[in-house]
């Protein structure tokens, strides 16, 4: 991502979304032709499956948080996917032994903090 070509007077947030756009695979939202000059001073290469693969191969201890909750499984397992080693969440879901378990299997700390910013 440091490699990218990016223009000189693109804004942090606009910088931000390309590159999330880029590493999840959603490339012609900011590397399809007539799209790609917004941003970039020359087309960038594509992600390769295997470049990502290698790359979050080298991550660990990655921390993880959330004013919400953790529902579902899967949640920690797309955590674990990208190096995730300890979760802070305030706990309190019908659901969080399934997480606890989750996390338990893949070896990730998690910790309640009791507090629960996010409200519907």
């Amino acid at each position: 991502m440091l490699g990218l070509p990016f223009k000189a007077e693109i804004k942090r947030p606009d910088r931000d979304n390309v590159i999330d756009a880029y590493i999840n695979k959603n490339e012609e939202d900011c590397c399809a032709d007539g799209v790609w000059q917004k941003y970039f001073t020359e087309q960038p290469e594509r992600f390769t499956d295997e470049e990502q693969r290698a790359y979050l191969d080298t991550i660990t201890g990655v921390s993880c948080g959330s004013d919400a909750f953790f529902p579902f499984y899967d949640n920690v397992q797309r955590a674990a996917a990208s190096g995730t080693s300890y979760i802070a969440q305030p706990g309190g879901s019908i659901r969080d032994d399934a997480v606890i378990n989750c996390c338990d299997e893949l070896g990730i700390a998690m910790a309640f903090t009791g507090m629960r910013l996010f409200h519907h």
